[in-house]
C-alpha cells in the first residue's frame, strides 16, 4: 500500500473522530446539532421538539436547555413533521415557505418588479412641473426619459399655466478684463441665489438690447468689434441685425429672422396680438410725416381718448367713415377676441416685438422702426416719427400702445392694431435731472416713468441739495402724472436698468467708486398701496466684472 493512501485515510479517520467528539460535546450541553444555526441566530430554541425517530418513544425525547425558558409554548407542528428538531417561534413556517418552488418564483418576480417599478408619464410629469427651476435643471441629469418629458411643449406650456413659477433676474453684457464673456447672471429671487450660465454664442456682442416673451429671452443688435474679437472697442466695430432666443427652461439658443436695419441698443416693445392681426407697412412718403409732426406737435387740443382721436384723424370723412369704422371695429373686435380665446386655449400664442431707434452701423441715430411678427417669422418696416420728435430714449408696450419717450420731453404712442403714431399731450412731464433719462416701464395696465429730480433741502441753511430717483404714474384717463414712491439709493448710475413684470418693478445699479465696482439689484411692489423699495441683492456681481459693464449691461425678467 503507498505511502499517498496511508495518509489520506489517516486523515478521514482523524476527521472523523474530531467530528464525533465535537457532537458528544454539544449533546452533553443539550444543543441539537440540527438546529445549530437557528439556535445562533435566535438566541435559543423557545419550542422543545422531539428528535426521536417516532414521537410516541418516551425514551428517545430530549429536550434543549432554553425549553424550560420556553415553558408556555405550544408545539407549532403536527404529528406528521417528524424530520424536524426545533426551531424559534415561527421559524418553520417561514423556512417552508421561503424553500417552496411557489415562493422562489414570487420572490424572483417581485425582485425584477422592484427593479422596473415606474410611473406614469402624466404623474411624472406633474410631479416634475412643481419643481424649482434649479432642482428641475438637476433632475434632467437624471435620465433621458425625464430630459425628454421636461423639454417637450405640452410640459412648457403645463410649466407656463401653473402656479409654481417664481420671478427670474438676468443680467447679460457682463465684461471681465475689457472682454466680453458671454456669461448671464441669474438670479432667484425666491431664493435670492445667483446662477451663473456660460452663452458662448454672445461673446464679443455688446450693446444690445433685452426684450422677454413668456419664458423666452430675445437678444436683438447689437455690436461687436473687428479688430480685437471680443473687446469692447468702437473703434473698428460691426453692428448687427441679427436676431437670437435664448430659453432658461430648456437651456437652448435659436436665431429668428433679421432686422431690416442693423441697430445697438435699440428701444424694444413686445405684445400679444390676435389671431386676425396684421402688420401695417410704412409707405416713407413726406406728406405722411408732415402729417405725423402736425398729429404730435401738440396743435390738437382733444387728448383724452388718444384711440378715439387717431380714429377721427385717420378717417377721410368723420361724419360717415367714423361711425362705420367704429361699427366694423367693434363686429371685428368681438370675432377676433373669440378667435384669439380659441387659439389661447389650444396653446398657440402670436405675439410681435418693435424695434424703434438705436445707433446704426457708422454710429448715427437712426430715425425708423421695424416690427416683427412670431407667426410670419418677419420683420416689416413701421410708421416712422416725426423728425422733430427728438432721441428716444425709453420704450414700453402698455394696454396695446407702444409709448416711447423722448430726451426732449415728449411721449407718444405706436398703436399695434391699427399700424400709427399718437401724439400723447400730458399735464406738466416730472421735473428731472437732464444727465439722467427717465425710464418708462409697463405693470397690469399701468404706465409708470422713473426719473431723476433735485431734492430741496428742506429749507435748511447751509444743507446741499440731493438727487432722488423717484417713481411716477401716469393716469391714463387724465394724462396726469402722479409720485408713487421714492428709490432709497442715491442715483449713482445714470445708465440704471429697471423692468416690470406683473406687479414688481425690477432695477439694478452698477457704478464705480474709490476704485470699486457696486452693483444694487431692487424691486418694488407696487400692487401694495404703500410701494416700497426692497434690496434682494447687493455686490453680487460687480467684483467679478469690469467698470465697462456699467454701460453694457442689460436686464430681463421672467417667472419660470
Amino acid at each position: 500500500m503507498s505511502k499517498r493512501l496511508m495518509r489520506s485515510m489517516s486523515q478521514k479517520l482523524r476527521r472523523k473522530n474530531n467530528k464525533g467528539v465535537a457532537e458528544e460535546e454539544d449533546v452533553s450541553r443539550g444543543i441539537s446539532l440540527r438546529c445549530l444555526t437557528l439556535y445562533g441566530r435566535g438566541g435559543g430554541c423557545k419550542v422543545g421538539a422531539d428528535t426521536g425517530e417516532e414521537i410516541g418513544d418516551p425514551g428517545s425525547r430530549r429536550r434543549s436547555s432554553a425549553s424550560e425558558e420556553g415553558k408556555g409554548y405550544k408545539s407549532l407542528f403536527s404529528t406528521e413533521e417528524n424530520g424536524v428538531d426545533c426551531f424559534s417561534y415561527g421559524v418553520k413556517e417561514r423556512f417552508r415557505k421561503k424553500h417552496s418552488p411557489k415562493h422562489s418564483g414570487l420572490r424572483n418576480s417581485t425582485r425584477n418588479s422592484d427593479v422596473h417599478i415606474f410611473l406614469p408619464d402624466d404623474i411624472l410629469e406633474m410631479c416634475l412641473m412643481r419643481l424649482p427651476l434649479s432642482s428641475l435643471m438637476n433632475a434632467r441629469l437624471v435620465c433621458k426619459k425625464w430630459r425628454y418629458l421636461t423639454s417637450t411643449r405640452r410640459f412648457l406650456q403645463m410649466r407656463r399655466e401653473c402656479l409654481y413659477q417664481t420671478p427670474w433676474v438676468f443680467l447679460f453684457g457682463a465684461v471681465k478684463e475689457g472682454y466680453c464673456s458671454g456669461e448671464i447672471h441669474a438670479l432667484d429671487v425666491s431664493l435670492k441665489k445667483w446662477h451663473r450660465i456660460d452663452a458662448d454664442i454672445l461673446k464679443g456682442r455688446f450693446v444690445f438690447s433685452l426684450a422677454s416673451i413668456q419664458d423666452d429671452i430675445y437678444i436683438v443688435g447689437g455690436c461687436s468689434s473687428l479688430a480685437n474679437f471680443g473687446k469692447v472697442d468702437k473703434s473698428s466695430f460691426r453692428t448687427h441685425k441679427g436676431v437670437l432666443v435664448f430659453s432658461p427652461l430648456t437651456n437652448s439658443w435659436r436665431k429668428i429672422a433679421s432686422m431690416k436695419h442693423a441697430r445697438s441698443m435699440p428701444i424694444l416693445g413686445t405684445s400679444e396680438v390676435n389671431s386676425e392681426f396684421s402688420v401695417v407697412p410704412s409707405h416713407h412718403n413726406r406728406q405722411d410725416r408732415r402729417y405725423l409732426r402736425s398729429r404730435a406737435g401738440g396743435s390738437l387740443d382733444v387728448y383724452e381718448d388718444p384711440h378715439r382721436l387717431s380714429l377721427r384723424r385717420q378717417a377721410r370723412n368723420p361724419l360717415e367713415d367714423n361711425d362705420a369704422s367704429m361699427l366694423s371695429n367693434r363686429k371685428s373686435y368681438k370675432f377676433s377676441r373669440q378667435k384669439s380665446e380659441q387659439s389661447r386655449a389650444k396653446g398657440h400664442r402670436r405675439f410681435v416685438i418693435i424695434a424703434i431707434g438705436g445707433l446704426g452701423s457708422w454710429d448715427e441715430p437712426i430715425e425708423s422702426g421695424e416690427i416683427y411678427d412670431s407667426s410670419s417669422n418677419k420683420w416689416t418696416e413701421i410708421q416712422r416719427l416725426p423728425v422733430d420728435f427728438g432721441i428716444i430714449c425709453s420704450g414700453v408696450v402698455c394696454n396695446g400702445i407702444f409709448y416711447v419717450y423722448s430726451e426732449t420731453d415728449r411721449l407718444a404712442g405706436y398703436d399695434i392694431e391699427r399700424g400709427f403714431w399718437i401724439g400723447i399731450q400730458t399735464s406738466t412731464f416730472p421735473p428731472r435731472v437732464h444727465e439722467y433719462y427717465p425710464k418708462i416701464v409697463s405693470s397690469n395696465g399701468r404706465l409708470f416713468m422713473l426719473s431723476v429730480s433735485w431734492c430741496e433741502g428742506d429749507g435748511q441753511i447751509g444743507q446741499r441739495n440731493k438727487a432722488v430717483r423717484k417713481l411716477w404714474e401716469l393716469d391714463l384717463a387724465y394724462l396726469a402724472w402722479t409720485e408713487v414712491s421714492v428709490h432709497p439709493d442715491a442715483p449713482m448710475d445714470w445708465n440704471a436698468a429697471f423692468v416690470a413684470d406683473r406687479n414688481l418693478v425690477f432695477g439694478i445699479e452698477m457704478f464705480k467708486i474709490f476704485g470699486q465696482v457696486l452693483d444694487f439689484l431692487t424691486v418694488c411692489d407696487i400692487s401694495n398701496a404703500v410701494s416700497d423699495w426692497n434690496h434682494i441683492s447687493r455686490t453680487r456681481v460687480s467684483h467679478e466684472v469690469d467698470a465697462s459693464s456699467c454701460l453694457t449691461k442689460s436686464m430681463a425678467v421672467l417667472h419660470l
